[in-house]
């Protein structure tokens, strides 16, 4: 069992950075692929952004390539999402998951998820 807790969401001006982090507790995150997922009102949950579980690799959507970056800190147990230039079309809830195999970006697939933290970007 694996507990994922989703941190820095807020409120900013198009252009503006944030990073999200995504505390992990339970079983040793580093055996679990991580990943951002990220659902605007009235949208279907979409894949942002993925890391592998030795983070050598890293996934990202065409729609946030170059101005986002997924790292994470096993030593604390942490995946962060840096986001860079910001657009109102990233706002949505960010949510954080990690499955154990199988890298994919279909959030169905994944064992774990946190409850999300709001990203709301205006323009």
């Amino acid at each position: 069992q694996v507990q994922l807790v989703e941190s820095g969401g807020g409120l900013v001006q198009a252009g503006a950075s944030l990073r999200l982090s995504c505390a992990a507790s339970g079983r040793t995150s580093t055996n679990y692929l991580l990943a951002w997922f990220r659902q605007a009102p009235g949208k279907e949950r979409e894949f942002v952004a993925g890391v592998s579980r030795t983070g050598d690799t890293t996934y990202y959507a065409d729609s946030v390539k170059g101005r986002f970056n997924i790292s994470r800190d096993d030593a604390k147990n942490t995946v962060h999402l840096q986001m860079n230039s910001l657009k109102p079309e990233d706002t949505a809830v960010y949510s954080c998951a990690a499955k154990r195999t199988g890298w994919t970006r279909i959030g169905a697939a994944y064992d774990y998820w946190g409850q999300g933290t709001q990203v709301t970007v205006s323009s």
